[in-house]
């Protein structure tokens, strides 16, 4: 679907103009003046569907009064053939559009509902969830989720080259508490647990009892005779070899297929991270101290923050720190791994922006990442995108549900998924842009009424269905574009419908502009009632054939748009309900 507002406003917009210059050439308004107009929508539909500040925004180049200059616009206006059947001018001179039956027509005729090319073929990364695999993926995990993957989709339909990746942590310190967590519960099963402690540092869920359990299991005690590092390797080995795709069954049951899950391990396995922490030195960004190799992550951060236009004096006053990129041991630290990581991304793999779905808790590492490829020559402030997403609370009986009736700590994905449809966790997790808090209504993403958006939204679509079978059954199928008379449908239900569907590409293009795919959740709740106001309010079967074909016509668009919406989402569209 074209983007019919948008080619409306441009219409408005060169329609004016015409006019005025029509008007200047015969002597009514003066030549050549410079008009900057606005046009908006106004939001009462008896001013029309479009307003131009034409007339007043060029009073004063005119010296004439702006209903004066309107008049004279109006006079020379030629709407035959135009979008527009009409131009009033209403309050000090602005100048109100009302559109016909030829752009409702060609709206109706739009097959390809809200493919853009806004994107024009950007390539851009996104890349989500990326939970240690240390344990089960929790409601944090549950929203990062679902907000990745539609705002890829979403990227998608706006006209970008949008790739999935999850980057799985497998090196560094949350693996070896890792190991060690189930080597402790493992020497428990075999020496007692009053016989060997377990690091309260460690990871105390039910899981880690079972993985241990699992290697008793198989192995009995024949791992405790080996070396102390030895056993600890093997057993982070086999951890992640059953939680890794655990993490992505669980990821498939909730919809979302990664085009690349990416290994930590192997930047480091193929000296990536080292070869990029000896580029920032090379290019003097790194000094030496107390036997560690630091990042002049202040001064890096003074540049980005001075190109951004802050005054030297609010730089001055900022708590900037310095990060350690490889620790006196020789070992190279998480945010070394990271900047490795986007370059790869942005040099090796070639992606124009990269987006990152992260943890609110996460800000502080922003801008230092952000700069640091700024430091490689990447260009980070721009081409590093990072959506801040707020918790998540789950509400049953308007209380918050705190705890697992499994394992006694927060809510894991598969728990929740025993609990509700995919489709309802998936619009809910969805429904508020990542920047709020979400209170996720367990109560209400189960119910089976007009209460639950999701039910709604999908309600409308197998209404339609069932609309269109039974007329089909009758006789009376949805006819071709081109034989449909727009111009029969005046009722504000059918133009208000007609114009909320004419809305769908622009809001997948804000979805995709503003990294805020819960706008697309909001646009579908919306249509749905603009929906379900024309059925009540206008009758189709029965009615004489040009208006019957109008709005069997206009019905069935709103059903392939309320699907694609859906199937953004991720969330079905249900022929019946």
């Amino acid at each position: 679907m074209s983007n019919k507002i948008q080619q409306a406003r441009e219409q408005v917009a060169q329609l004016t103009q015409q006019a005025y210059e029509r008007a200047a050439q015969a002597g009514l308004l003066p030549a050549d003046a410079q008009v900057n107009a606005t046009i908006e929508i106004p939001k009462d539909a008896s001013h029309g569907d479009y307003a131009s500040s034409f007339a007043m925004a060029g009073a004063k180049a005119m010296k004439m009064a702006p209903r004066a200059i309107a008049q004279i616009i109006v006079d020379n206006l030629q709407l035959e053939g135009s979008y527009f059947q009409k131009a009033e001018i209403a309050g000090p001179g602005f100048l109100n559009f009302t559109l016909g039956a030829k752009w409702y027509g060609e709206l109706l005729a739009d097959a390809d509902y809200g493919s853009n090319t806004e994107g024009n073929g950007e390539k851009v990364m996104v890349e989500f969830v990326s939970a240690n695999p240390t344990g089960p993926m929790h409601m944090g995990n549950a929203r990062g989720g679902v907000l990745g993957d539609t705002l890829a989709n979403v990227l998608k339909r706006d006209g970008c080259s949008a790739w999935k990746e999850f980057y799985v942590n497998d090196a560094g310190n949350q693996i070896n508490k890792f190991a060690v967590s189930i080597n402790a519960r493992y020497m428990q099963l075999i020496l007692g647990e009053e016989n060997f402690p377990f690091p309260e540092e460690g990871y105390h869920g039910d899981d880690i009892r079972q993985l241990a359990q699992d290697i008793y299991d198989r192995h009995g005690d024949s791992w405790k005779e080996l070396p102390d590092q030895e056993r600890l390797d093997r057993m982070a080995k086999y951890g992640l070899s059953v939680n890794i795709p655990r993490m992505e069954a669980d990821l498939k049951r909730y919809g979302i297929v990664y085009d690349q899950w990416f290994f930590e391990s192997e930047l480091h396995n193929s000296g990536y991270v080292a070869q990029t922490v000896e580029l920032l030195t090379q290019k003097g960004w790194t000094y030496e101290k107390d036997g560690a190799l630091w990042l002049n992550t202040t001064q890096l951060l003074k540049k980005k923050f001075m190109a951004e236009g802050k005054t030297q004096e609010q730089v001055d006053k900022l708590d900037l720190k310095d990060d350690v990129l490889r620790r006196a041991n020789g070992f190279y630290t998480y945010f070394a791994a990271d900047i490795a990581y986007h370059r790869n991304k942005l040099e090796v793999r070639g992606f124009d922006k990269v987006i990152n779905i992260w943890g609110a808790d996460h800000h502080g590492h922003v801008a230092r990442l952000q700069a640091a490829l700024d430091g490689l020559g990447l260009d980070g402030s721009h081409r590093l995108v990072v959506v801040l997403m707020q918790l998540v609370n789950l509400m049953q009986d308007g209380k918050p549900v705190r705890m697992s009736k499994r394992s006694g700590k927060t809510i894991a994905l598969h728990d929740l998924l025993d609990e509700i449809s995919v489709d309802a966790a998936r619009y809910f997790f969805n429904s508020r842009a990542a920047t709020t808090p979400l209170d996720f209504d367990l109560d209400l993403a189960v119910r089976q009424d007009g209460e639950n958006p999701v039910y709604y939204v999908q309600y409308a679509h197998a209404r339609i269905c069932s609309l269109l079978a039974r007329l089909a059954e009758e006789g009376a199928v949805v006819p071709a574009a081109e034989t449909v008379d727009a111009g029969v449908m005046t009722t504000p239900e059918e133009l208000a419908l007609m114009k909320a569907l004419a809305q769908y590409p622009q809001e997948i293009h804000l979805a995709a502009r503003d990294y805020d795919p819960s706008r697309i959740n909001r646009y579908l709740v919306s249509l749905a009632g603009d929906f379900h106001r024309f059925y009540n309010a206008c009758r189709i079967k029965g009615e004489e054939p040009a208006v019957l074909g109008a709005r069997l016509k206009l019905a069935d668009s709103v059903r392939q748009v309320l699907a694609n919406g859906l199937n953004l989402l991720g969330v079905s569209a249900p022929e019946k309900m």
